[in-house]
């Protein structure tokens, strides 16, 4: 119960990655606001069990004007943010000259510029507390390349460099903004190429197999849980001096 009082923001929380990691901040004693589309009462219910209030709000992050209004929920409803996980994203496949404009626009307004929105619209209320922790579930993509990935490549870089930045203009205070970068983590993106592969034989483990040998020496997928677990740490006075850091979790991609 480290974190108990604080307030923490997950984007893109109504399941996978920011599920996990906002199950995981409330089971360290902070109250919970989540994010995304879809059903909205089994995540509450599953973050509530794990302790502290839980609040949601349905904010498109493609919309700057929406963004600003989750922030005045959480000022309403919560007294402020003090944890901001930067999670949504998106996801299309396709070379770059024939790669869809508004599939482009699309990921860079979720996966990069609501990055840089929610973090503006956080960083006046941590400083007015004295405290703050920003994390941004950027990717392995945003330290490496892959064809067919442009816009998601081009997001997750920037994820990082902006990072390097935020940390960099509070560096003289108690927020510290850090990035997670995590290889193949079985998500329904992730799953979509799975089953992409095995279209004509069906044979869906041998598409997962050759997904994982062909970049995650490990041969098993990172967890929404051990995603949690790292950026709960990177919320703790453990991880104070961890600033700025592109922190890969990929079982083993980088290493190659």
């Amino acid at each position: 119960m480290e974190l108990k009082g604080k307030t923490a923001l997950v984007t893109g929380s109504t399941s996978g990655i920011g599920l996990g990691i906002a199950t995981r901040l409330a089971q360290a004693g902070c109250d919970l606001i989540l994010n995304g589309f879809g059903d909205s009462e089994a995540p509450k219910a599953q973050v509530g069990e794990a302790g502290g209030r839980v609040g949601y709000h349905a904010a498109d992050l493609s919309q700057p004007e929406q963004i600003a209004d989750l922030f005045a929920y959480a000022e309403r409803e919560f007294g402020g943010v003090d944890i901001l996980v930067n999670n949504a994203g998106i996801q299309h496949v396709a070379p770059v000259e024939s790669f869809p404009i508004e599939k482009w626009d699309a990921i860079i307004a979720i996966n990069l510029s609501s990055v840089f929105h929610a973090t503006r619209l956080a960083l006046p209320g941590m400083r007015e507390r004295g405290w703050g922790r920003i994390v941004n579930i950027a990717s392995v993509h945003g330290l490496v390349g892959s064809a067919q990935k442009s816009a998601y490549v081009a997001a997750k870089h920037g994820v990082v460099g902006l990072t390097k930045v935020v940390a960099l203009e509070t560096a003289d205070c108690n927020i510290t903004c850090n990035a997670l970068c995590p290889g193949w983590v079985l998500t329904p993106l992730v799953q979509q190429q799975i089953d992409a592969r095995a279209v004509g034989d069906g044979d869906l483990e041998r598409a997962r197999r050759e997904l994982l040998e062909e970049k995650q020496p490990s041969l098993e997928f990172v967890t929404p849980a051990q995603l949690g677990e790292l950026t709960t740490f990177l919320c703790t006075e453990a991880a104070a001096q961890v600033r700025g850091a592109a922190w890969n979790i990929d079982g083993g991609w980088l290493a190659r």
